[in-house]
């Protein structure tokens, strides 16, 4: 509980992100001139595979759904939180002042696009189990209808998740101003200015969060233990390599996305320091997204022919050999 009277308590007309204002321009400029290009290469890394994942006939598979539907996820992730983390960087110091409403909307919005890839992350994973662990059974039971279904669960329950943690918080009073000591309107960075009761709904964002993080990444690990063991008892030494390049690439993006949502939510606000988080923040905001298609497109060779396919030369031969495979 807070110490402040409650006649102090109140939602303030607006927020100040305060970023890295108080650092010196130098370094702001330095790291806006840093950052900017590795947005635009995500923009296009992503943009690429979910655009040969559309246009390409030889992607149009349930794995290459979902690794498109992750993709658009992700760029929808870097459009709501870097655009304005870039704008910061050039700001006065002071920070930037946000209205009510677009702090929770760019809340909310993080948190469901961030639900929606982890439980979008478990699907995948459970289309590689039947993928590989029941091949005979695979094309009747993951369908087409069946993928967007899961899509479609992916982003209900993520959606579904962000309305009640943001509406639980921006329903709390505030007491100790509006300056979010943060990148952007983050969870525990604006938690912690709320007054009243604040233990509850801590306790309820942490198990949302380890709801969320802990159901979807056992599914995965025991999936991919399934996996493995198969991969490595059964087939040629060709299938498997191909299968597990495949499922080290799907493995490897999880281990990114829980670790970094571990180490920012699954903690209490105590034994956090919101300068620490934020520049974690520089990590999981502006490098892990980009990794992804590069996981993906360098390791997978299917995407490479597609991206070959989009961008070679367009012989006869070559339209005939497509058209082939």
């Amino acid at each position: 509980m807070s110490h402040w009277p409650e006649s102090n308590w109140s939602a303030p007309w607006e927020f100040v992100i305060l970023g890295f204002s108080g650092w010196p321009p130098e370094l702001r400029a330095l790291l806006f001139a840093l950052l900017l290009p590795l947005y635009l290469a995500t923009l296009t890394g992503n943009l690429l595979i979910v655009g040969l994942a559309v246009v390409d006939a030889a992607l149009h598979t349930p794995m290459y759904f979902f690794l498109g539907a992750l993709s658009a996820v992700e760029v929808a992730y870097t459009l709501v939180l870097t655009p304005p983390m870039l704008a910061g960087f050039l700001l006065p110091p002071g920070g930037q002042a946000v209205g009510l409403s677009t702090c929770a909307a760019q809340m909310g919005l993080f948190v469901a696009l961030g639900g929606s890839e982890c439980l979008l992350l478990a699907a995948m994973a459970l289309d590689r189990y039947l993928a590989i662990c029941h091949p005979l059974y695979y094309p009747q039971l993951m369908t087409m209808g069946l993928c967007w279904c899961l899509l479609a669960c992916c982003g209900l329950g993520g959606s579904l998740l962000a309305l009640g943690l943001t509406t639980a918080i921006f329903q709390l009073p505030f007491c100790h101003g509006g300056l979010v000591n943060h990148v952007f309107c983050d969870l525990p960075a604006v938690l912690v200015l709320a007054c009243g009761d604040r233990d509850l709904q801590e306790r309820a964002l942490l198990a949302a969060c380890l709801l969320l993080l802990v159901l979807p990444l056992a599914l995965i690990l025991l999936s991919y233990t399934r996996v493995l063991a198969v991969i490595l008892g059964v087939g040629g030494a060709t299938g498997r390599r191909k299968a597990f390049s495949t499922v080290a690439s799907h493995l490897t993006v999880a281990v990114l996305h829980y670790g970094c949502a571990t180490a920012m939510y699954a903690r209490p606000l105590r034994s956090r320091s919101l300068e620490e988080d934020k520049l974690v923040s520089l990590i999981y905001i502006n490098l892990t997204p980009l990794l992804y298609p590069a996981i993906y497109t360098l390791r997978n060779r299917d995407v490479q022919g597609a991206l070959w396919r989009a961008v070679g030369p367009r012989t006869p031969g070559a339209a005939h050999q497509a058209n082939v495979t």
